[in-house]
């Protein structure tokens, strides 16, 4: 009698999919796949197949009578960045309520240069185009940044930048977005549903009040949150989108219910706060599915070829979103944390340099999802204007994170040789040698 000896395909094993989830964890993979899927994108939208990635990126599917008859595109740009833009309201309401935020004079810092590094972009955008009257309808698409792209870029070039100035990229890019959104409600939309915003209004609250009540179950059973939470957070983006706001905002709105411990010392279930394990649990979702699918569906723009660059490089509109988002981001960023410290008694978290700043803040410039979308809105449509601002968008954005990476990696290089240098003990006496240096001769 003879046996089969072929086994079937079974799941994967604890083990394997435990070191899958641990590498999504780290920022510098997350980053790396988002980079990969926007340049996979970009070569499809501008090959010979480029229809087969437009048609796919346009594809419809959804529930029209519930406003969700999207195409995938919008599916990744509004539905699956909410969920990045979810798991980045977590780590700030942990800064905020236990971490470096909760102090109004290090929290106004990030916020003050967020404001500022709106504004420099869309005056030097108007300053550009004022001869134009019709083109001051895009003042504001240099003004926004994409948090998802500047993060990975920082994951990828600051392994040993200092924690605190990645909290102040954080804060300051989900700050941008939050009035890039309000632009876009304010200067871009003709009609907000008052109705499906306060369902949505009140679908929080109950997310909220469910998440804090049931927050040691919550804890124990890794599931409820998949069973309980994800429908009624399902149903509040839903609403939000069927009112005329940009939905992720959704994700931010919601994280920031999910209870936090007062202090990181005093964790309130099983070695660490609810949020901190939300965060643990969903982040290989976030940075191994959401993210690189967005940047996939995101990054896809047609160039157009030769002639489409050579209009776009005369076209006044690409010359303002370049500068705007390339010089005016930094600027902007700078300047108004300058004037903050001039003005005021607050200062700089001692942990953060005026260079590390520049180099966030040209980190700043890289504008795509909001951008994009800002372009879209902005002339009428088929208008050349509109693919010359995406043209725009794609070489600022390409721009600012060469010049970017080129700061941050110089920094980068000098904080890990600190680090060293504070671990070299050579005489063994348990004191790093480089507190034991003479100080140098006054003379």
């Amino acid at each position: 009698m003879s046996h089969d000896t072929t086994r079937a395909p079974s799941w994967p094993g604890y083990r394997e999919v435990h070191r899958v989830t641990t590498l999504l964890r780290r920022e510098s993979v997350g980053g790396m796949l988002l980079v990969v899927a926007a340049i996979i994108a970009i070569i499809w939208a501008n090959s010979p197949a480029s229809d087969a990635y437009f048609a796919l990126r346009d594809f419809r599917i959804g529930y029209e009578p519930w406003h969700l008859d999207l195409s995938l595109g919008t599916w990744a740009a509004d539905g699956l960045l909410a969920v990045f833009f979810f798991m980045v309201g977590l780590e700030l309401k942990r800064e905020i309520v236990s971490g470096s935020l909760r102090r109004f004079g290090t929290a106004i810092v990030p916020v003050t240069a967020a404001f500022a590094g709106v504004a420099v972009p869309a005056l030097i955008y108007v300053a550009i185009v004022h001869t134009q009257p019709s083109l001051l309808a895009g003042w504001a698409i240099p003004t926004a940044t994409d948090i998802a792209f500047a993060v990975a870029v920082l994951a990828l070039v600051g392994s040993h930048l200092p924690g605190p100035l990645r909290i102040f990229l954080l804060t300051l890019a989900v700050v941008d977005d939050l009035i890039a959104i309000a632009i876009i409600a304010i200067f871009y939309t003709s009609d907000i549903s008052l109705l499906p915003l306060a369902v949505f209004a009140v679908l929080v609250v109950i997310y909220g009040v469910i998440a804090h009540r049931a927050r040691a179950w919550f804890a124990r059973h890794a599931w409820g949150a998949w069973v309980v939470l994800l429908p009624i957070g399902f149903a509040a983006w839903a609403f939000l989108h069927a009112s005329g706001v940009h939905a992720t905002i959704a994700g931010v709105a919601l994280a920031f219910t999910i209870p936090v411990a007062a202090s990181r010392r005093q964790p309130e279930h099983h070695g660490m706060d609810l949020a901190e394990q939300f965060e643990h649990r969903f982040r290989p979702l976030s940075s191994g599915i959401a993210v690189p699918i967005f940047a996939f569906f995101a990054a896809g723009v047609a160039v157009g070829g030769g002639d489409g660059i050579m209009r776009a490089l005369t076209d006044p509109v690409t010359i303002g979103v370049v500068a705007g988002l390339v010089f005016g981001k930094p600027i902007g960023i700078l300047l108004g944390v300058r004037v903050l410290t001039l003005v005021t008694k607050v200062r700089l978290d001692p942990a953060l340099k005026w260079i590390d700043l520049a180099g966030v803040g040209l980190l700043a410039g890289i504008g795509f999802t909001v951008s994009l979308l800002i372009a879209e809105l902005s002339f009428p449509g088929g208008s050349p204007h509109t693919d010359d601002a995406k043209i725009a968008i794609m070489a600022a954005s390409l721009l600012a994170s060469v010049f970017a990476s080129a700061v941050l990696l110089v920094r980068n290089r000098r904080y890990k040789q600190l680090e060293q240098d504070e671990e070299v003990d050579a005489d063994g006496d348990d004191i790093p040698d480089v507190y034991q240096r003479p100080l140098p001769d006054a003379r």
